[in-house]
């Protein structure tokens, strides 16, 4: 990178914690403030503060002229992309690959295997003493599929491989072959679905994903089947999973939902045969060395005026 100034980058973390970063760039702390820490016009690199809101997250977008790289510290990019017009041509929009996978993966079968097992229903029986024995449904043997399988995807079905699964099936926006298997498309998930006991959702939201579970969706999963989303609330139709809640048909555990936080009062609360998380898949202590670890590489790189890495779009 070639400059005869010093560019300013903008990071949530504070740089004295970020072991790595190289010298020669103006590190400025933001991490959603009202007040800046400084001009947005002499920004090169924005580090978007995580968990903070899309309106926090594209605040200082339209006055940073000279921004370069903005990177997400989130796999998903939704919260900032609707803004990336009003940024110059060839900025870089880099999200946080290799940041979430442990922690996504972790919930993903902390929810399959809690729902499976019942345990929310022995935490309401110990809360009331009472005794819930019974016969619940295991892991092993299910027809689980994957329906988002990128790095977050993979990730899942390494810690599922363990659980003596009768079949873990896989999609993706492209079909290609993988050491464990086919991937398929879009266009093969009605067969997919008839077959599924359990379906984890894991893709990004984008306008090909968006109400991707309908009721259509919904009505192609066999009765008893699992809906398990760590993905974005948006890919599922609200009004339509509930119905099949309610049905006593599907069961449900889902750590993001549409509308997002879900507001007192929602019917989605207390639906039967539905666990809810508050979107934590990726807010665990794994969080911070990874996001460390990223921002160093990346600010690395920049700095020496290489290629950054997990570059998912560039401005026009």
């Amino acid at each position: 990178m070639t400059s005869t100034t010093t560019p300013d980058v903008w990071l949530p973390i504070p740089a004295d914690e970020i072991e790595g970063l190289p010298e020669g760039l103006n590190y400025r702390l933001w991490n959603g403030a009202q007040d800046f820490p400084a001009d947005p016009a002499d920004c090169a690199f924005y580090v978007v503060p995580y968990m903070k809101g899309p309106e926090i997250a594209v605040r200082p977008l339209a006055e940073m002229g000279s921004v370069r790289v903005v990177q997400t510290l989130s796999a998903g990019i939704d919260h900032v992309q609707p803004a990336l017009g009003l940024l110059p041509a060839g900025v870089r929009l880099c999200n946080a690959k290799g940041v979430h996978e442990a922690s996504t993966a972790e919930l993903a079968l902390a929810l399959v295997l809690a729902s499976l097992r019942g345990l929310p229903g022995f935490v309401h029986g110990q809360d009331k003493e009472e005794w819930r024995a019974g016969f619940y449904p295991a892991l092993a043997d299910k027809s689980v599929l994957i329906v988002g399988y990128g790095s977050i995807g993979a990730a899942i079905e390494d810690r599922l491989a363990p659980f003596e699964c009768a079949r873990v099936a896989r999609v993706a926006r492209s079909a290609r072959t993988t050491t464990r298997g086919p991937v398929h498309t879009l266009d093969d998930l009605p067969a997919l679905l008839r077959e599924a006991d359990i379906v984890i959702l894991s893709t990004p939201l984008n306008p090909s994903t968006q109400g991707l579970v309908s009721a259509d969706f919904l009505a192609s999963m066999p009765d008893g089947a699992l809906l398990v989303n760590v993905a974005r609330g948006g890919v599922v139709d609200t009004k339509a999973l509930l119905s099949e809640l309610e049905s006593g048909r599907l069961r449900a555990a889902l750590d993001v939902t549409d509308p997002e936080p879900l507001p007192a009062g929602h019917p989605l609360w207390h639906a039967p045969n539905v666990l809810i998380t508050p979107h934590v898949g990726g807010s665990t202590s794994a969080f911070l060395p990874r996001a460390r670890r990223l921002l160093a590489g990346q600010l690395t790189r920049f700095a020496a005026g290489e290629p950054v890495h997990n570059v998912v779009l560039t401005t026009d």
